[in-house]
């Protein structure tokens, strides 16, 4: 079996049997081409089912020069899943990267906007041309809905459904759910799709996307990180800022406002509660105030 071969059936598996993204499925074939390229650039003759302990080790200590903690974990991790689909379709009988241990990493707390800096960057959006529509309705969506910037350029005119108040959202793995959207969301909706959205001819296979560009086609995601960071350099926000950071907003400031963890867990797609938790950390007020609240010492 040839390195081209496993990573070729690899990329299929992923797809096919996982249903991940494209996104995904090239971040996980990036890192099998890390160790393709050390194999080359020092002619090691070693194929995916015979590949050693020892050379894995010598890759990863040698790219982990280059790069951060975070994504020496990143490394290791994308060729744990590589060998375990080997040893798992039978061309392996085990898995040389088990003994390696990914380097000790602290869990990040995301960045997250104000209410008053998520309006001011709303606010910069020049509403004199018709993307200035569609681009309040997105970020609007973005803020309004939590979504990740994959769900939101992948959202159907067919995912909306006004009278009940709801969108079908696709999200990792192709799992759907569905995340409630407020009437001031639905409005800012409403006026794209009639004002600028009907007067637009969709490219043939984009007629059901519901923000397009210009061309009729579906946004990529780097449109909109270019559209949120123009809009962040005109207002003067000095904060590294996304479509992310919308979503960790969403969920910083329901939690601040009451909501219930379990909750935000649902309308953000996430798969366990421990990763939800992370927004308890960010937003320091609401453990005082469920400290000052339910601590029996408190005054």
């Amino acid at each position: 079996m040839t390195w081209e071969q496993a990573l070729s059936d690899y990329e299929h598996y992923l797809k096919i049997e996982r249903g991940l993204s494209t996104n995904s499925i090239t971040n996980y074939s990036r890192d099998i081409k890390k160790l393709i390229s050390f194999l080359e650039h020092h002619e090691i003759k070693s194929n995916p089912v015979h590949i050693n302990e020892e050379i894995v080790k010598r890759c990863i200590y040698e790219v982990a020069q280059t790069i951060n903690p975070r994504s020496q974990a990143r490394l290791i991790s994308g060729l744990k899943g590589f060998f375990n689909y080997l040893v798992f379709e039978n061309y392996r009988e085990d898995n040389p990267t088990d003994l390696i241990e990914s380097p000790r990493i602290g869990r990040q707390l995301p960045e997250t906007l104000s209410k008053n800096e998520i309006d001011g960057l709303i606010g910069a959006i020049d509403l004199s041309s018709p993307q200035g529509e569609r681009n309040r309705a997105m970020l609007e969506t973005l803020y309004g809905c939590g979504l990740r910037v994959s769900e939101l350029i992948n959202l159907k005119r067919s995912d909306v459904f006004f009278s009940e108040g709801i969108i079908l959202v696709t999200g990792k793995g192709n799992k759907q759910r569905f995340v409630p959207i407020s009437e001031v969301n639905i409005k800012f909706i409403n006026l794209y799709l009639d004002y600028v959205r009907a007067h637009q001819k969709p490219v043939k296979g984009h007629e059901d996307i519901l923000f397009l560009n210009r061309r009729g086609k579906q946004l990529t995601r780097a449109m909109i990180f270019e559209i949120i960071r123009r809009l962040a350099e005109k207002i003067g926000l000095q904060k590294k800022v996304g479509p992310h950071t919308f979503r960790h907003s969403f969920a910083s400031h329901l939690l601040e406002n009451g909501a219930d963890l379990r909750a935000i867990q649902q309308m953000m797609g996430h798969e366990s509660i421990t990763t939800t938790e992370i927004y308890v950390h960010v937003d320091r007020k609401h453990l005082a105030k469920a400290l000052e609240k339910y601590h029996p010492r408190s005054v």
